[in-house]
């Protein structure tokens, strides 16, 4: 009986934990392969519910194959 007093809650918050957290698309690799300061450069400080939080650039990044040629980079987002 004591280890149900135990494993049963654990149980829920685990279970919260598998169905509340979001998956990330964005890899430190990305960063790190273009050379950009912060994860800021391709995603915006907010995200709301539904919608990733991609700026401009990120989705421009997205949308042309995890590649920078043919988006337009802001100053002070490289190195």
């Amino acid at each position: 009986m004591q280890t149900w007093k135990l494993a049963v809650p654990a149980g829920i918050v685990m279970a919260g934990f598998l169905f509340c957290t979001t998956a990330t698309y964005g890899k430190p690799e990305y960063m790190k392969k273009e050379g950009f300061k912060t994860c800021n450069g391709c995603h915006s400080k907010t995200a709301t519910k539904g919608v990733p939080n991609l700026n401009d650039l990120g989705t421009c990044y997205q949308k042309n194959e995890h590649s920078l040629e043919k988006c337009k980079v802001p100053d002070g987002v490289k190195k």
